[in-house]
């Protein structure tokens, strides 16, 4: 268990901050950057939580999801050395984004078919949820930022890949099962006449 027994530590005041092993980066640091925007996806699906309309079920996925987000965020905080023992340290596993697999396959099965592709709006619930989805993608374009500088366990970008598929699909099941999704009209712009 975590205690924490002091909020502010001063050590942070010069733009630099500690990652998981107690080595020193900049704050701006790919890694500090990369677990940072784990933090600002988790904050939004606290947002999302808060919503009315959630199922409960969804309700429960999205609290789970939560508990993954701070797993993931404490991998990516500590860099992986060379020859680390399995299980050494808290590292996201391939079942947990299996878990979401089934998420998406439970939800989607009772989704209306996509036509074309999909407006974020609809209930405010799915607002929230496709915000959190493209929170989720900028995430995993960060983390995959990361990975072309360092060693980052693989199992992180697969969790975040298949999260935002599992907010695609929630944010469609807000709309009603999707009757209410709001669909992309290619070219409804240019076929507007202004004023």
């Amino acid at each position: 268990m975590v205690t924490l027994s002091r909020i502010y530590t001063r050590t942070g005041d010069g733009g630099q901050t500690r990652l998981g092993d107690w080595s020193e980066v900049a704050k701006t640091d790919p890694r500090v950057e990369a677990y940072g925007s784990v933090d600002e996806l988790n904050a939004t699906l606290g947002l999302v939580l808060g919503a009315a309309g959630l199922e409960p079920e969804v309700h429960r996925v999205l609290s789970l999801v939560q508990h993954d987000l701070f797993d993931l965020g404490a991998d990516l905080c500590r860099p992986i050395p060379e020859g680390e023992a399995e299980g050494a340290v808290l590292r996201v596993t391939a079942g947990q984004a299996t878990r979401l697999e089934r998420e998406i396959d439970r939800v989607n099965g009772s989704l209306e078919p996509l036509r074309s592709f999909v407006l974020p709006g609809g209930s405010p619930a799915a607002g929230w949820l496709h915000l959190a989805r493209t929170v989720c993608r900028r995430t995993e374009r960060r983390t995959w930022a990361l990975a072309a500088r360092e060693r980052v366990n693989p199992q992180v970008m697969i969790y975040l890949n298949r999260l935002s598929d599992l907010l695609f699909v929630l944010a469609r099941q807000a709309n009603d099962q999707g009757k209410a999704d709001r669909l992309w009209e290619p070219g409804l712009g240019r076929a507007t006449p202004a004023g």
